[in-house]
């Protein structure tokens, strides 16, 4: 785990016969400390990209600051980017707290909880609003993962919002096509998918039958980002709370998986990495 680097992973590996291999993408020492070369990274307070940079909630317009030089919109929240301090640390437990305090924006104090239990990783995540004002808080996990061993995922899920092809951005909620339905395991496309999910169930398996691993994924959500980039070696599947730019689509962003937070409420979502052997034996 990385504290200072958005309280992310570095590296999940299954071991076993002597052997170690990657479940997520593992980090890299050296070069630029860029959480998108993490393992994983919690998101929060909110998923993905906000368009026109911010949102009105009600009559007040929240200011959200682009966060990336590379995106034209704020992504991700706060806590992918900040450093995270240890509240408690044991063998198989490391939990980690972030403040954060906007007069114009978001005000939270967030906790994010790893637990080894087995041959799972657990994952708790929450979130308090400590601000003045109620806000819409999303919450979720941006895990990245390796494509070796002919990676095939089982998501089933009921629709996918589709966008204008030149961004992120959702402009249509449709039943997923079948090259993307995952409602049985099947390859990945070939690359340039970045796209919202929902009405999943919140669980899901990863298998990469080259390495004869299989990863069980729960969550209890019923929201999932899919994004596989043309190129890379990598895939991610991020369970979330809410679509990408659920903030400005229709409905707003309560209608569309955020949770309005008072002053001094919280919302907390977990989730589970179990591993599997597919030969039926784990070391």
């Amino acid at each position: 785990m990385l504290p200072r680097l958005g309280g992310g992973i570095a590296a999940f590996d299954w071991i076993g016969h002597g052997d170690s291999v990657p479940l997520m993408r593992p980090w890299i020492e050296g070069g630029a400390a860029d959480p998108n070369r993490l393992a994983c990274y919690p998101l929060l307070p909110w998923s993905n990209r906000v368009a026109h940079g911010g949102f009105f909630y009600g009559e007040r317009r929240v200011a959200l600051e682009r966060n990336r030089t590379d995106e034209p919109w704020p992504i991700h929240g706060h806590g992918w980017q900040r450093e995270w301090t240890v509240a408690n640390h044991e063998d198989q437990v490391l939990v980690l707290t972030m403040e954060e305090a906007s007069h114009e924006g978001y005000s939270y104090r967030a906790l994010l909880g790893y637990r080894l239990d087995g041959d799972a990783l657990r994952v708790r995540l929450r979130v308090t609003n400590t601000g003045a004002v109620s806000l819409p808080f999303g919450l979720g996990l941006h895990p990245f993962f390796p494509l070796h061993g002919g990676a095939r995922l089982h998501a089933p899920a009921t629709s996918v919002w589709l966008n204008d092809g030149d961004s992120p951005l959702p402009v249509e909620r449709v039943v997923p096509p079948e090259t993307w339905d995952f409602s049985r395991p099947r390859a990945l496309p070939a690359g340039g998918l970045n796209h919202a999910f929902q009405g999943w169930t919140g669980d899901a398996t990863i298998e990469w039958p080259g390495v004869g691993l299989r990863l069980g994924i729960h969550a209890d959500l019923d929201t999932y980002v899919l994004y596989v980039p043309s190129g890379e070696a990598f895939f991610c599947f991020e369970p979330v709370d809410h679509p990408i730019n659920a903030f400005h689509l229709p409905g707003g962003p309560v209608a569309n998986g955020m949770t309005n937070l008072a002053p001094g409420t919280s919302l907390e979502r977990s989730f589970a990495f179990r591993v599997e052997n597919l030969h039926g034996c784990m070391s």
